[in-house]
C-alpha cells in the first residue's frame, strides 16, 4: 500500500523485514569481530558475502546503480575508512591501528530489505575519533527516539541535529546524504535528513519503515566523490563516522529491525517504549 508515494507495510510484512534486519545485524556483529590491524577491507567484504549465502539472503548493495547508468557497485558492503564518509569500495586497503571504519551493509530476504551501518574502531583510537563515533551513534538513537505515531519525519531530523550540536564541538553534519524509507526497495521515499525543523515532513504512521543514518565529520560537512564514482570523502580530509538503523513505530512503541534485540536495551535505557510486533 502506498500513501503519497510512501510504501506502508502491513504488520506481517514488517515481521518479514525484521528477518532481513536480523541478517544485517548478525553479519555486522561478525564483521566487528574481524576488524583488526592488517585485515583488508576486501577480506571483510568476502566474509560478508559468505555469511549472506549461509543465511539464504542476497545483497542489495552488489551491482547497485547499474540500472541508472552508474558503475555497478562491486561489493556487498560499503567500507569507508577514516576520511571516507560513505560508499567506500572494499579492496586491498589494510586497516591499521587507530583507523575508524564505517561499514554500511544491507540484505534482501524474501524480497524485503534491511539496511544498517556501524563505525568500528581499529585498536587504540584517538579520543576525538572515539567520541565522534559515539556522538554519531547517540544522534542516531536520538532520532529513533523522536519518532512517534502522529509525529513528523522532521522530528527525527531535528533530534539528530540537536544531539550532534549539543556536544559543542565543530562537527560537520553531512547534508548531501540522508536516511530514507525502505521496504521492497532499499531506497524509498521519504528522505530523512540529519538536520531540520521539528513538525515538518511526512507524518509518521503505522507501517512506515525508515532507515535513520547520520554521517558526521570532525571538520567540514562538504563532501567530494572520488574518480571511482562511489567513494565519498570529506573535502578537508577530516575523519567521519556513520551509524544507521532500520526502524518502525508500532502502536506499542519503537522497533529497531536491525538490532539483535530489536533495540530494547537502548530504548529502555532512554525511557522509550519498545514495541515489537514479534520476536
Amino acid at each position: 500500500m502506498f500513501s503519497r508515494g510512501i510504501e506502508l507495510k502491513k504488520p506481517e510484512q514488517i515481521i518479514r523485514m525484521r528477518k532481513a534486519g536480523l541478517v544485517v545485524a548478525r553479519i555486522l556483529a561478525e564483521l566487528e569481530r574481524h576488524v583488526a590491524p592488517g585485515v583488508t577491507t576486501g577480506e571483510l567484504d568476502g566474509l560478508a558475502r559468505e555469511m549472506l549465502a549461509q543465511q539464504g539472503a542476497t545483497s542489495n548493495f552488489l551491482n547497485y546503480g547499474a540500472e541508472w547508468g552508474y558503475p555497478p557497485y562491486p561489493g556487498v558492503a560499503c567500507i569507508s575508512v577514516d576520511e571516507e564518509i560513505v560508499h567506500g569500495i572494499p579492496g586491498e586497503r589494510k586497516l591499521v591501528e587507530g583507523d575508524i571504519v564505517s561499514v554500511d551493509f544491507g540484505a534482501i530476504l524474501d524480497g524485503w530489505h534491511g539496511d544498517a551501518a556501524r563505525t568500528f574502531l581499529v585498536g587504540e583510537v584517538d579520543e576525538a575519533c572515539r567520541q565522534l563515533s559515539e556522538h554519531t551513534r547517540e544522534s542516531m538513537w536520538a532520532g529513533i527516539g523522536a519518532a512517534h505515531l502522529g509525529g513528523r519525519v522532521g522530528d527525527i531530523s531535528h533530534a539528530v541535529e540537536v544531539s550532534i550540536l549539543s556536544h559543542g564541538l565543530d562537527y560537520g553534519i553531512v547534508r548531501e546524504y540522508t536516511g530514507h524509507g525502505i521496504g521492497t526497495a532499499m531506497h524509498q521515499p521519504p528522505d530523512v535528513p540529519n538536520f531540520g525543523k521539528a513538525g515538518k515532513g511526512p507524518k509518521i504512521v503505522e507501517g512506515l519503515v525508515l532507515a535513520i543514518e547520520p554521517m558526521v565529520t570532525l571538520g567540514s560537512e562538504d563532501a567530494v566523490t572520488l574518480e571511482d564514482d562511489w567513494t565519498v570523502v570529506t573535502n578537508d580530509g577530516s575523519w567521519a563516522s556513520h551509524w544507521e538503523n532500520t526502524m518502525t513505530v508500532t502502536k506499542k512503541g519503537l522497533w529497531v529491525l536491525t538490532e539483535l534485540d530489536g533495540g530494547e536495551a537502548e530504548l529502555s535505557a532512554r525511557g522509550l517504549p519498545f514495541g515489537p510486533l514479534a520476536d
